[in-house]
């Protein structure tokens, strides 16, 4: 198993589509249904062996929860806030490119 190479409250992209987001939690495996990963096409799917993160996304039309592998995501450096509503509910922020947990939030 490997180690997460983001973090939670990090703002990240997409490698491949149009959205960002701020992950809110991972799975250090795919832990989705066997028909959420058949879903994607055979010639994109990612690996199941490696970390995937929840994230509060957000395209140029709406706001989404997305489930993402680590091979798909890249750190956002555009600086901007994420819209997503449920951001305020559990982080502060941004501060220099990232959300912090709300006290509430933390374990």
């Amino acid at each position: 198993m490997q180690t997460a190479r983001f973090f939670i409250g990090q703002i990240v992209r997409h490698r491949l589509f149009p959205f960002r987001g701020v992950i809110f939690d991972v799975d250090a495996e795919f832990d989705n249904t066997e028909e959420w990963y058949q879903s994607i096409p055979a010639g994109v799917r990612p690996r199941k062996d490696q970390p995937f993160y929840h994230l509060f996304a957000e395209n140029e039309e709406t706001e989404y929860i997305a489930y993402v592998s680590e091979q798909n995501l890249l750190p956002d450096e555009t600086g901007s806030p994420v819209r997503h509503p449920q951001v305020g509910e559990m982080f502060v922020g941004p501060v220099d490119g990232s959300y912090r947990l709300k006290i509430e939030n933390r374990n």
